[in-house]
């Protein structure tokens, strides 16, 4: 007998997953109308929200999501039974206020964390005066139903978007394919990496760059040979610069950022900037682990570590690679994370006094941030395309002194600036 197909046996589940869900959602609706209304409610609910799932499954090309009303219909259904349970304790303002908060937040970006709990009021408000005890399922629904109509309609840039799914890494050039084996990170990453690939570690390597060459990444709007010496110098020697960093964060982003530190990053041994000057006086210490092939002497990974000096705390550990692309350079940083990678691209740019930009914002198909899961068996990708974030690191010389300012963006937002300063090591 011939072996089942594993994608339709996962639709198969995820129909029937559908199933349950919009049949609950349908229970909470009708709750309180009456056996007949129930049973109708659990009916209708659980064969609609099967069929839509059924349907957007069938349309549902190779590296898409479901459609956004397949989406827009599951939220529905699941907000349902919250406000079914609030609607016992709270008026229809209240569960309105508490699914449109819900609903915003899920949806990431600030504006929709505030536009959430407006329509939740809105809708509250309306059916409340429509409607005398009008069943806080309802009001859930409906306050989800509107925010997502809107919010689709308001913001139309996506801030995650599926890319690719189970692709070869060679597919994705734009991506560094290199995750951790392990939970945790940490400044030993690169030689645990070097195990793994069979390679020539070498810590703290002497005399080497983050990339090999600035001519790697000459293209139109960029020519290398007009960048300043002390610029190329730091790309392409960085091990002999000692780095002075001052982190000026948004106040807004100050609360989430202490608790993502305390719960993701230092746990991770991963993306650990520094909250403030003080803690940059402990010093920071800046290394490069490379690998070279075996038997071989050309450098094939570069690893920039940078950590605290008294502890060794990993602050970032990237793997910078350069490749090419119909005529463009680009510098590909990716932060390996367990499992997956977390991918910067970014695109050259100068600056009239000589300067040098790498930014990922850019007309081109290739600067952006992705999020990657690596198949540990296979070595197959499945990538997400991070559209609300951004970045852009500015390096130049003034006053004998290379320095940088390095700027992040969350969903538009500026939300830090990493002002850097690069001394020559002595001896």
């Amino acid at each position: 007998m011939a072996a089942e197909n594993p994608t339709r046996d996962r639709n198969r589940g995820s129909v029937g997953l559908s199933g349950v869900i919009g049949a609950v959602g349908g229970l909470s609706i009708t709750a309180g109308w009456g056996v007949p209304a129930m049973v109708a409610g659990v009916l209708l609910g659980g064969v609609t929200l099967a069929v839509v799932d059924a349907v957007a499954r069938a349309r549902q090309r190779p590296d898409e999501i479901p459609a956004l009303w397949s989406r827009i219909a599951m939220s529905v259904a699941l907000i349902a039974p919250l406000g079914w349970a609030l609607g016992k304790v709270a008026g229809p303002v209240v569960v309105g206020v508490v699914a449109g908060l819900l609903v915003g937040v899920l949806g990431l970006r600030p504006q929709k964390v505030v536009l959430g709990p407006l329509v939740g009021v809105g809708t509250g408000l309306a059916l409340g005066a429509l409607w005398d005890g009008v069943p806080g399922a309802i009001v859930a629904a409906v306050t989800v139903l509107t925010f997502r109509v809107l919010s689709a309609a308001i913001f139309r840039d996506p801030q995650m978007e599926l890319l690719a799914e189970r692709v070869r890494a060679e597919d994705l050039p734009f991506v560094v394919p290199l995750a951790a084996r392990t939970r945790y990170v940490g400044t030993g990453y690169v030689a645990d990496l070097a195990e793994v690939l069979g390679g020539e570690y070498q810590p703290d390597a002497a005399d080497v760059g983050i990339v090999a060459s600035l001519d790697e990444l000459a293209g139109p709007g960029f020519d290398p040979a007009a960048v300043d010496p002390g610029v190329r110098e730091f790309y392409e020697h960085t091990t002999r610069f000692a780095l002075d960093i001052v982190p000026q964060w948004r106040l807004w982003v100050r609360p989430g950022y202490l608790l993502y530190r305390s719960v993701v990053a230092r746990p991770l041994g991963q993306a650990n900037v520094p909250m403030n000057q003080r803690e940059t006086q402990r010093g920071i210490r800046s290394r490069i682990d490379t690998i070279s092939r075996a038997g071989d002497s050309v450098t094939s990974i570069r690893g920039w570590i940078r950590s605290f000096v008294d502890t060794d705390e990993p602050i970032y550990v990237g793997i910078y690679t350069t490749y090419r692309r119909d005529g463009h350079g680009y510098v590909s940083v990716g932060f390996p994370l367990p499992q997956a990678s977390f991918t910067a691209t970014l695109a050259p740019r100068a600056r009239p006094d000589g300067g040098l930009v790498l930014t990922s914002h850019s007309e081109l198909d290739q600067p952006g941030h992705y999020l990657t899961y690596v198949d540990e068996r296979t070595g197959e990708l499945t990538t997400l395309a991070v559209g609300g974030f951004a970045e852009q690191l500015d390096v130049y010389v003034a006053e004998d002194q290379v320095r940088a300012e390095h700027r992040f963006w969350l969903f538009g937002f500026p939300f830090l600036v990493l002002h850097y300063r690069m001394h020559r090591k002595t001896g």
